[in-house]
């Protein structure tokens, strides 16, 4: 297989043209007609991600968050993005990065699914009838708390931060993955009585609580790194009659809660 036989694939489940404007998905770095035997696939490309996709001999890395995202006026060795591009380069890795077109074809769903929401639908529709987040309800209320402890374990993380009343009962619950205060407003409007995301600051907290909803933030990690475990299946099924190996990056929160 080659590179533009995975991208096809990956583009197959996330059209790139779902992608917001100010995105930069696709291939950023290499040959689509390299031959792909082994690829890595990661949330970030780290410098650590990019030194474990050269130690596995991978022909290609698969990223959520793109490694070029602005514009670049320079690759360099002394730029910790520039450095990233170089080692790519010189050990023949392509590289590519599916982002908000996997929140639109992906990530919402897979959220859903891992929390048990019911009935769920986009909570921004943004492509056709697809879009970021869920909302949907639970089968039955519960409090709060007890919400807080189900989002860590069925998430695999250490350690959530609640707004609102811990004690209070909630049932239509709101879910972006990633860095969505930027759905505060939709949420509300529909009538949520959470909203489950990432990257919440004080006052986006504070004044969510004053609006009726309680928040609980999960950090942008806690909740897309459902990413690597999905892209490592689907590529692995995909791919399974071509033999191509597949790593992935192992669970790994970029900061510790001391």
């Amino acid at each position: 297989m080659t590179v533009k036989d995975i991208i096809d694939k990956l583009e197959k489940q996330s059209p790139p043209d779902a992608a917001m404007e100010w995105d930069n998905v696709g291939l950023l770095v290499g040959d689509e007609r390299k031959v792909v035997k082994k690829i890595y696939i990661a949330l970030d490309a780290t410098d650590e991600v990019v030194a474990k996709a050269i130690e596995a001999k991978a022909d290609m890395l698969i990223t959520h968050h793109p490694l070029i995202f602005s514009g670049m006026r320079r690759v360099a060795q002394d730029d910790f993005v520039g450095r990233r591009v170089i080692a790519l380069v010189k050990n023949d890795i392509a590289y590519y990065a599916l982002h908000t077109n996997f929140d639109v074809y992906g990530m919402g769903a897979l959220a859903q699914e891992t929390l048990g929401l019911d009935d769920a639908l986009p909570l921004d529709i943004l492509h056709g009838e697809e879009g970021i987040g869920r909302i949907g309800n639970l089968a039955v209320p519960i409090k709060l708390k007890k919400l807080a402890s189900e989002v860590k374990k069925k998430f695999s993380i250490d350690a959530v931060r609640v707004y609102g009343d811990i004690d209070s009962k909630v049932q239509k619950i709101a879910i972006s993955p990633g860095s969505g205060k930027s759905e505060i407003d939709n949420a509300v409007e529909q009538g949520a009585d959470v909203l489950i995301t990432g990257d919440i600051g004080h006052h986006d907290g504070i004044d969510c609580v004053a609006r009726g909803m309680a928040i609980i933030d999960a950090g942008h990690y806690g909740l897309e790194h459902l990413f690597i475990d999905y892209i490592a299946y689907y590529l692995g099924e995909e791919c399974k009659n071509n033999k191509v190996k597949i790593f992935k990056e192992e669970m790994c929160n970029p900061y510790e809660t001391l």
